[in-house]
């Protein structure tokens, strides 16, 4: 027991910079975008142009996460797991002192290699030392930690572009609290090939991937219709703030939820049960308005139930490729998210011929071959991961 009982601390401790890696990686990722305004006024640029650094940020961030998760593997994870929020943090918090628009786009580039460093990195450390018995609570602590960084992100970008420098210390804390405490991550026993590589993305996952993609295209979808549809309805910028504000916190409890129910019941039910049961609700939330008293709930129980299987999904990716957590995560995380991301505009396109509504109901439809996906997903093994 003595043994055991600093080993056990040792593993919290590590799970907790990871985690606070995540808020504060997460928390500058969310400045891009209230920050648009501002960078447009002092560059000069079209709006496209400045639309144009999300693209940017996303792709280095989220749709090059696999790539950066095999690179990961071959290198020292801790570095990884430190320097990402660093890079993150310096790339973001100084937009606003580039000469010119070029360099800037080449900055949130960075930004973004470093948040794509650090998620298959960070989601590795807490499946590795999570107890088996609580890896779903664990990933889903790390994942809400990513989701309270999104919330607040906002809040930092209220200072400006001037003094948005002083956010990076936090950064560069966490970046030397997190190699601190995280052991070296190098798989030294052997050399994977790219075919070993490809491999892992067949089978199962490749089925979860599809799952997570149309989960997200179909969250991503409302959240994208809701300033419109509640528009149309006689409502303004205070309550759709306050909708995503409370979808965001649901998500995050939802995730826990989540996350817990996976360790005692098992990964699959959770996944289809998730997802099964938030399509009803669904379609009567984005038939709904804040004129009903259900409204404001119902986003809540709407957002935790959606996001529920977000962790479990990270958890049984690494579950089916346990000697390649990292990759498997960043299948998961960044590729599925940012793939989804980039079918966005597809929304946008049949609410342009058609109606926000629509669109958004449209979207909500992609629940379900997700749920016939999550229906024939075996079972994980909960083996030992690395």
């Amino acid at each position: 027991m003595q043994a055991t009982l600093p080993a056990a601390r040792h593993a919290a401790a590590i799970a907790l910079a990871v985690t606070a890696g995540h808020f504060i990686n997460d928390a500058y990722g969310a400045m891009l975008t209230p920050l648009t305004p501002a960078l447009q006024a002092k560059y000069g640029v079209s709006i496209a142009a400045v639309t144009f650094l999300s693209s940017v940020y996303s792709l280095t961030s989220s749709v090059l996460q696999p790539l950066l998760g095999i690179l990961g593997e071959r290198l020292d994870r801790r570095y990884a797991a430190a320097l990402g929020p660093l890079m993150t943090g310096l790339g973001l918090t100084l937009m606003g002192f580039m000469p010119w628009f070029g360099a800037l786009v080449l900055l949130v580039a960075v930004a973004g290699f470093g948040s794509g460093f650090f998620h298959p990195a960070g989601a590795a450390y807490v499946a590795q030392h999570s107890p088996p018995d609580k890896r779903g609570l664990w990933a889903s602590l790390f994942s809400a930690g990513g989701t309270a960084g999104m919330a607040l992100g906002p809040v930092f970008a209220g200072v400006g572009l001037t003094h948005l420098p002083w956010f990076a210390l936090i950064g560069a804390a966490v970046a030397a609290l997190t190699f601190a405490v995280t052991p070296a991550g190098v798989q030294k026993a052997r050399r994977v090939s790219l075919a070993e590589y490809a491999g892992i993305f067949r089978g199962p996952l490749a089925w979860l991937w599809g799952m997570a993609v149309l989960r997200s295209l179909a969250s991503m979808g409302y959240n994208a219709m809701l300033p419109f549809m509640l528009l149309e309805r006689g409502y303004g910028a205070r309550e759709v703030g306050l909708t995503l504000a409370t979808f965001a916190v649901a998500s995050a409890v939802g995730g826990i939820v989540g996350g817990r129910l996976s360790d005692r019941h098992g990964r699959v039910p959770v996944l289809r049960g998730a997802i099964i049961s938030t399509i009803p609700l669904f379609a009567l939330l984005i038939l709904s308005s804040p004129a009903n008293w259900w409204f404001y709930p119902l986003t809540f129980v709407v957002g935790a139930a959606v996001n529920a299987s977000i962790p479990v999904g990270v958890v049984a990716a690494q579950e089916y490729a346990p000697g390649h957590v990292a990759v498997a995560s960043s299948v998961m995380m960044g590729f599925s998210w940012g793939f989804a991301g980039l079918l966005l505009f597809l929304v946008g396109a049949l609410a342009d011929v058609t109606a926000p509504t629509t669109a958004a109901l449209v979207s909500l439809a992609l629940l379900i071959p997700s749920a016939l996906i999550a229906a024939r997903l075996p079972e994980p093994a909960r083996g030992e991961l690395r």
